[in-house]
């Protein structure tokens, strides 16, 4: 019998809070040099943003997840509304706006699977608190959050959260100076090695650090920091592995488990995600995951 889906099983809800942007992706055999122009492969438009990212991968396994945010009112727009429901996440809280294009990424693919990432901010850059729907977190077991909106509406969503007792979980990327404040109200902080380093001492006991195919390094209160190794892949776009991670993450902690418990599953969300092109069309539904780590397990 297949394993249930925490939305079977009665897990918990996840909240995500931020960003919707239309990805342009082009392939290059390698990153051009400044002032250097290289061929790409042709221009395709994907739905992504971190927020919208994390959003799907929870829902595309199986969550019961709700989104928060802004788009414009074009087609880039009805791109991502399409894809983020079509992962089974409530979008009754993604505004539109009318004079304001969506948030793009401008986003450059290698031929190892790396990539460079632009984005502008568009829709995304108009979210408010007030954006925040009345009652958006009743009910919620995580909120998760990153810095793609105004550091005013990740406050305003970390506070409103604590206060209904769900646990936040902030992903800081794009990595900027953030406020005390929400290290403080974080229950849980996911950054990649690089942020890390800059961050420097953070006060936050509960953490997971991200280390590509190196794995992650999970601190739990005051306990050892715990290493868990990386699914080998052979990656063909990293473009949303992070925030596969991270949803998956948001997912597992939401249905009850430990943080390492969670993080050893992300790691596996995380894999799989780099082996298909593109951010959201990448992430697994669970008997998709399954078959894949069983495949790897055998390797």
């Amino acid at each position: 019998m297949p394993e249930k889906t925490p939305r079977e099983r009665g897990g918990g809800r996840v909240v995500v809070v931020g960003s919707l942007n239309a990805d342009l992706v082009v392939r290059t055999p390698r990153f051009p040099r400044p002032g250097e122009t290289l061929r790409g492969e042709d221009l395709l438009v994907l739905p992504g943003g971190k927020s919208a990212n994390q959003a799907v991968a929870a829902g595309r396994l199986g969550g019961d997840v709700a989104l928060v945010g802004a788009v414009g009112d074009d087609g880039n727009g009805a791109l991502l509304r399409s894809s983020v429901a079509a992962a089974g996440v409530d979008v009754s809280g993604v505004a539109t706006r009318p004079d304001v294009p969506t948030g793009t990424a401008v986003i450059t693919v290698d031929d190892a699977g790396e990539n460079t990432i632009v984005v502008s901010a568009g829709a995304n850059g108009t979210l408010t608190p007030a954006d925040l729907p009345a009652g958006a977190f009743a009910g919620a077991a995580v909120l998760c959050l990153c810095l793609e909106v105004a550091t005013d509406v990740v406050l305003a969503a970390a506070r409103a959260a604590r206060a209904a007792g769900a646990a936040v979980v902030t992903n800081l990327s794009p990595f900027g100076p953030v406020p005390d404040e929400l290290l403080e109200l974080t229950d849980v902080l996911l950054v990649n090695e690089h942020e890390a380093a800059q961050l420097g001492g953070h006060g936050v006991r509960r953490s997971i650090v991200t280390r590509g195919g190196a794995g992650c390094v999970v601190h739990d209160g005051d306990g050892a920091p715990v290493h868990v190794t990386a699914v080998p892949v052979e990656a063909v776009d990293t473009t949303g592995c992070g925030d596969a991670f991270t949803g998956a993450t948001a997912l597992r902690l939401a249905a009850g488990d430990a943080l390492l418990d969670a993080a050893r599953y992300a790691v596996g969300v995380g894999a799989f995600a780099a082996t298909r092109p593109g951010a959201q069309s990448s992430y697994p539904a669970p008997e998709e995951l399954a078959a894949f780590l069983e495949r790897a397990a055998a390797r």
